[in-house]
């Protein structure tokens, strides 16, 4: 919290105060505070230096600083999500990005209602698990990898969930995509992560211009230096990373 009253700016102090409990405040402020640190450590510019723009349709962008990037650092996308507990940042260059986290023992969680967003294919093949677990695991599956799509094509909930459609493997893994009438020349990958046993990561990367070779994840603040969750590409310089940090 002390690194995040340095480094925010007016709009996310304001975005703090408007939280009603103080776990959401926390949240807030540590996703915020990590995703100015990684940023930093990628450009050259100071935490507090950094600044944000956003699209039309709200999704943040970082901004040139005036003079260029003191490393050359252009075209890093980055994106962020969180849910209580765990906050997940990408960051990409020369392409686009997004990523979802979401917990498996949300109170909220209303299996009916999200299933009821997917594709006519997508709800048979959930249906068809025989036990009620699986069919859970298996719609967060979809409804995290359909939230990192739509948050790499900048659209988040406006894009319909029936409008694209996956076909997963048992247990993990995209086997196959199906994108949206207005994306049938886009190239993406999609990657599965898991963060401990109650937590779901989903990755979407574009790969139209050069291929994703693989992913790096690691946990902890920026994250510890040894403390892999999963490496999907054990190449220090893999060109995709993923970063999870825990906000407890």
């Amino acid at each position: 919290m002390t690194l995040a009253s340095e480094w925010l700016d007016d709009r996310e102090r304001a975005s703090v105060k408007r939280f009603v409990f103080d776990h959401d405040r926390r949240q807030y402020s540590v996703a915020h505070a990590m995703l100015r640190r990684v940023l930093a450590l990628e450009t050259g510019v100071p935490e507090s230096g950094l600044e944000f723009g956003r699209t039309a349709r709200g999704r943040p962008f970082l901004r040139e600083p005036e003079g260029g990037w003191p490393r050359g650092a252009g075209g890093i996308d980055f994106n962020l999500s969180h849910c209580r507990g765990t906050n997940a940042l990408a960051v990409v260059r020369h392409r686009r990005v997004g990523v979802d986290v979401e917990r498996c023992d949300r109170r909220d969680f209303d299996l009916d209602r999200l299933v009821g967003a997917f594709t006519t294919e997508e709800r048979g093949w959930i249906s068809a698990m025989p036990d009620p677990a699986e069919r859970a695991r298996a719609g967060l599956r979809l409804w995290t990898l359909k939230e990192a799509y739509a948050k790499a094509r900048g659209l988040g909930l406006g894009l319909p969930f029936d409008s694209f459609a996956f076909h997963l493997a048992p247990g993990r893994g995209v086997l196959g995509f199906v994108p949206p009438d207005d994306d049938r020349d886009g190239v993406w990958g999609f990657a599965e992560l898991t963060s401990g046993r109650r937590t779901l990561l989903a990755l979407a990367v574009e790969c139209a211009h050069t291929p994703v070779t693989g992913v790096r994840v690691s946990d902890g603040f920026p994250w510890r230096p040894h403390a892999s969750l999963e490496s999907l590409c054990p190449e220090p310089d893999a060109p995709v990373h993923l970063v999870g940090a825990p906000d407890s």
